[in-house]
């Protein structure tokens, strides 16, 4: 398969496709938007995008993208980040006067920034891969430098300044490949369901929602709101619960959950990141749980 993903080459997206999807071919876009246009688009079959970070939650523009494109979550990895400071070599420490990366980038390191170069002004773009390569390719860099994961400096000949300058260690962003809407991945028993729901108007509608799965002993992973865009207080929710649209409970309490009058659309069922091999369990011919040597390594860095 052909995945669109956030380049250029060197980002963490890129990273993630390497694990969700080992012999997948990537095409690097410059913007999320742009990944996702290409498999609306048909030109290619999935796409991998970031969805949210451990230290500065959810991706706005990729929660924009799920609220409006008619696409499909089919798989989920999570993959550590480490942020490196780099430079043309040569560049010192003391002589950086700005600094380059994706936003969430520059907020994870804001700490470190704020310390080291308080002085240095801070410049926003589409991707950390994208602020090293413009670093390595500017005419002029003379105390330019880029917040990116180590491998962009060698891809693009940078010299490492610092490494490890996040604002936590152990950060973890977690990444979604999605695709158009089709029949969801087989259910292993340690899966995961993505709905985005609009509760509609009157008081305690979220409450009832909740209350379908809660009564059906399902366990909500994740609950977000996002404004709908028509006034100040009105919010979609995108919720994520354990366990796949054809386990049965799973699949009564959306049902009911339409049945209270709130729109619920099905963002995907998949396999949930982390699980060990021996726990993978797939679905025989009746409907009954079968164990299977999984068809990939579900740990990070296998």
């Amino acid at each position: 398969m052909t995945y669109a993903y956030l380049g250029p080459e060197g980002t963490f997206t890129q990273a993630a496709l390497r694990r969700v999807a080992p012999g997948g071919q990537g095409r690097p876009f410059p913007t999320v938007p742009a990944a996702l246009d290409a498999v609306r688009r048909g030109d290619c079959e999935a796409a991998v995008v970031p969805l949210e970070n451990s230290v500065k939650g959810v991706v706005p523009v990729t929660m924009d993208q799920l609220v409006s494109a008619e696409l499909h979550i089919t798989a989920e990895v999570e993959v550590p980040v480490t942020f490196t400071l780099m430079a043309r070599p040569g560049t010192g420490l003391d002589s950086v006067t700005e600094v380059l990366s994706h936003p969430h980038a520059l907020d994870q390191c804001a700490r470190w920034l704020a310390e080291q170069l308080p002085e240095a002004r801070l410049r926003p773009v589409d991707s950390t891969a994208a602020a090293a390569r413009e670093v390595a390719e500017a005419a002029s860099a003379a105390g330019v430098a880029a917040v990116a994961a180590p491998l962009a400096a060698d891809l693009y000949g940078l010299a490492s300044l610092a490494t490890g300058i996040g604002l936590r260690a152990g950060a973890v962003t977690r990444f979604v490949s999605v695709a158009p809407a089709w029949f969801p991945p087989a259910r292993t028993w340690l899966d995961r369901t993505s709905l985005l729901v609009n509760p509609g108007d009157g008081p305690g509608r979220l409450v009832d929602i909740l209350t379908e799965f809660c009564s059906r002993d399902i366990e909500v992973s994740r609950l977000h709101s996002w404004p709908t865009g028509d006034r100040l207080g009105s919010y979609r929710y995108f919720i994520d619960i354990d366990g796949h649209i054809e386990n049965p409970p799973v699949r009564e309490a959306v049902s009911a959950i339409a049945g209270l009058g709130a729109g619920a659309r099905f963002l995907g069922s998949y396999p949930r990141w982390g699980r060990r091999p021996e726990e993978l369990v797939h679905t025989g011919p009746a409907g009954a749980p079968v164990s299977l040597p999984p068809t990939r390594s579900p740990h990070p860095g296998a």
